[in-house]
């Protein structure tokens, strides 16, 4: 199983429970009013790509950590950051707002990125790199 990073997998299956709870309670919440062709594609091949590589590790991409230190500050930032993501969702899961909407973009696109970082695993890298921008940009300009 050394194809499947399953920290990765668990990572990915709490950054989902609160938005397909919010999905289920709130469908018109996820609705895209601000249109951009380019990011709204930019923002999607950077979404799968970090679903896809939290998850699966390919070899020879990179995937590794220079030390066992290195492997807890991956482990502890990744958890340190879905903590602040579920408190954001728990307080701000009915209001809609310019904070919430940051929040809820960046803490995601940090914990990619910091994932791809700390794990060398550069498949991963890229794909946030595409995603923060475009998904940073479309919570916000949904959020004026």
């Amino acid at each position: 199983m050394e194809f499947i990073n399953f920290f990765g997998a668990a990572v990915f299956l709490v950054i989902m429970v609160p938005n397909i709870i919010y999905a289920v309670r709130h469908p018109e919440g996820f609705e895209n009013s601000w249109h951009n062709r380019l990011a709204e594609v930019l923002e999607q091949i950077g979404r799968y790509g970090c679903m896809v590589f939290m998850v699966l590790i390919i070899p020879g991409l990179g995937y590794g950590f220079a030390d066992k230190t290195i492997c807890t500050v991956y482990v502890v930032t990744d958890i340190v950051l879905l903590v602040a993501y579920c408190a954001v969702w728990a307080v701000c899961f009915n209001k809609i707002s310019l904070f919430r909407n940051l929040a809820l973009s960046v803490i995601p696109a940090l914990i990619f990125l910091a994932s791809g970082i700390l794990s060398h695993y550069w498949p991963l890298v890229l794909a946030s790199l595409i995603f923060a921008p475009c998904h940073i940009l479309i919570s916000v300009k949904n959020a004026l």
